[in-house]
């Protein structure tokens, strides 16, 4: 089966919109200002952006699993597009209102997680599956870098603020909800699998193999979430940054080292094989956090982020894909718990915050130094 751009558009367009939901990160300090929040307040943005990930996931997997993979995705854009609107209809004018809407944004985010990553396989050539999902994940991170790189451009260029999100964004979304309506997709199902369920889930979730690639899920985006919180931090504890004025840059070099990486890893995977691509990217990754530690200047230091966010980059889609390709036929609930433990990226900070206050910040990246080292070591397991 050649690569089908027709069918295979939507679905990176829906990896694009799956990254408007990290918006919550940079939205949090600006709301906090523009809405004089109490950091508990503050937290509530984070919080709404990635509970229903720990909700959700499993209970939408089961139900694509006797519905489809589409119309799963379909809904999840269409419930985004609705907390998109609302604030613009609401005028902006209550916080409530806003975080009802990130709530219904963060709900179709996890929707088109546990849509989008297995129907990519529906759309891909055989043996293809990895590269479209680095691929998709390249397309993500787009989504992902525009929540801070827009507000940005619109204070500078347009005397606008971060509510010039909302309505570009609703437009993405309706194209491509327009566009998955009218595209027919075959997808992918075996007759003879018994069907998902809660039972089924919780037997997968007793294997082993399964186990230790959901919990590096976990650990993974509970590293990256550490990661574009604290380098700001970083930056300023290393090298006197101040964080409102150039602090920021920490964060928005990682999320385009992150994107850059995700591009050359969907052209690696043309001739590199999933598993062995898993341990090249998780060393360069530790060598990048490593090099935090001796950096010598803000040059060297943010060479050190660029190699973090290079090594960060493809590490979700491989221990995704390489999942679903040793189970096919139990894709839905594999994508259900991959998606759950995206809930990580609320409790690793956490752990990184009590290190880091405990000891010193710089033992806060420790943290992520030995999630991704779990990785690597897991990169090595032999599925029996």
């Amino acid at each position: 089966m050649k690569n089908n751009y027709l069918k295979s558009g939507p679905i990176f367009l829906a990896f694009l919109c799956m990254g408007f939901g990290d918006v919550v990160g940079p939205l949090t300090s600006q709301l906090q200002a523009d809405y004089e929040l109490t950091n508990f307040m503050a937290g509530l943005v984070t919080f709404m952006g990635f509970i229903m990930f720990g909700l959700l996931s499993v209970p939408m997997a089961l139900f694509q699993d006797r519905k489809s993979r589409k119309f799963v995705l379909l809904l999840g854009m269409v419930i985004a597009l609705i907390g998109l609107v609302l604030p613009i209809l609401g005028d902006f004018s209550s916080f409530g209102l806003l975080l009802g809407a990130l709530l219904l944004l963060g709900t179709g985010a996890t929707l088109l997680q546990v849509a989008g990553n297995p129907i990519m396989r529906d759309v891909s050539p055989e043996g293809k599956y990895s590269r479209n999902l680095s691929f998709g994940q390249f397309f993500k991170a787009i989504g992902s870098l525009s929540g801070a790189l827009i507000p940005l451009m619109a204070a500078k260029y347009w005397n606008l603020d971060w509510k010039i999100l909302f309505p570009i964004y609703s437009v993405v979304l309706l194209i491509a909800v327009i566009y998955l309506y009218v595209v027919k997709i075959d997808e992918q199902k075996d007759e003879e699998a018994t069907p998902a369920s809660f039972g089924s889930v919780l037997a997968l979730l007793k294997n082993p193999y399964v186990f230790f690639m959901v919990l590096a899920i976990f650990l993974y985006v509970g590293a990256e979430v550490s990661m574009s919180a604290k380098l700001p931090n970083y930056l300023a504890h290393q090298f006197n940054y101040d964080i409102k004025e150039l602090g920021l840059w920490g964060t928005l070099f990682f999320f385009l080292a992150l994107m850059t990486g995700r591009f050359l890893g969907g052209v690696i995977l043309n001739w590199m094989s999933p598993t062995r691509f898993l341990k090249v990217t998780t060393i360069i990754a530790m060598l990048g956090i490593l090099g935090l530690y001796i950096a010598p200047s803000a040059v060297v230091g943010f060479v050190s982020i660029f190699l973090i966010g290079l090594g960060f980059a493809n590490i979700f889609p491989l221990v995704f894909s390489i999942t679903i390709d040793a189970m096919p036929e139990r894709s839905n609930e594999i994508s259900g718990l991959m998606v759950t433990a995206i809930i990580g990226g609320a409790f690793v900070p956490l752990i990184f915050g009590a290190v880091a206050d405990i000891f010193s910040l710089m033992a806060g990246f420790v943290v992520t130094l030995v999630c991704i080292g779990y990785i690597f070591g897991l990169s090595f397991y032999k599925r029996k």
